[in-house]
């Protein structure tokens, strides 16, 4: 028995993935009709329904959930055991940490339909989301924002913001490399310049 297991690892092992071609891992399950760009990967019981649509190389892990008209950019990262509903859209570059929550309805009762009442998430290129985070729906994430593990987000999200707490307030600001700025706004990983006006953060041009 040891044996026949040791066979099936050392096979599995052989066994490369083409990182350029499109996977989807034989336990997934992909609805017809749906969109999965090149080079995307889907990993072990995830459900993908048939209006969903994802970008080119992304990687959905476990037990994913990508509902009807819910929307992936390019190269989105998912990590294991989180479920996008309709309603959500997140753009290119986008990381959705483990266990983290979208919601798609402000008011949920079990014997209230309210299919019609979905609101749009939008999550923006580049944002993060830490594992066990929750973001309830309606709300939009800026660009590269930063949300910190456990955190609930129950409103907008300025670029560059660092979010953390419940509810999530803002305690700083990331740079696009994901590093914390300090006072004078240089990416200590890139020496990249950013500027603050208005509130509002940006790199420097």
């Amino acid at each position: 028995m040891r044996g026949e297991i040791c066979t099936q690892r050392r096979k599995a092992a052989k066994k490369k993935i083409d990182m350029n071609k499109t996977y989807i891992h034989e336990s997934a399950i992909v609805d017809a009709g749906a969109k999965i760009g090149a080079g995307t990967k889907i990993w072990h019981f995830t459900h993908v329904m048939g209006t969903a649509e994802i970008g080119e190389n992304c990687v959905l892990g476990q037990n994913v959930f990508v509902g009807n008209k819910a929307t992936l950019g390019n190269n989105v990262k998912v990590q294991n055991n989180v479920s996008l509903y309709e309603g959500v859209v997140c753009e290119d570059d986008v990381f959705l940490g483990p266990s983290m929550v979208f919601t798609n309805v402000i008011n949920p009762r079990s014997g209230v339909e309210r299919k019609n009442e979905f609101k749009t998430t939008l999550v923006k290129r580049g944002a993060s989301i830490g594992a066990n985070a929750t973001i309830v729906c309606g709300v939009t994430l800026g660009e590269y924002c930063f949300i910190g593990a456990g955190a609930v987000v129950t409103k907008d999200v300025k670029p560059f913001a660092l979010m953390v707490g419940v509810p999530a307030r803002q305690k700083g600001w990331v740079s696009k490399s994901g590093a914390i700025l300090g006072s004078d706004l240089i990416c200590p990983e890139t020496n990249e310049k950013y500027i603050l006006a208005d509130g509002f953060l940006k790199l420097a041009e």
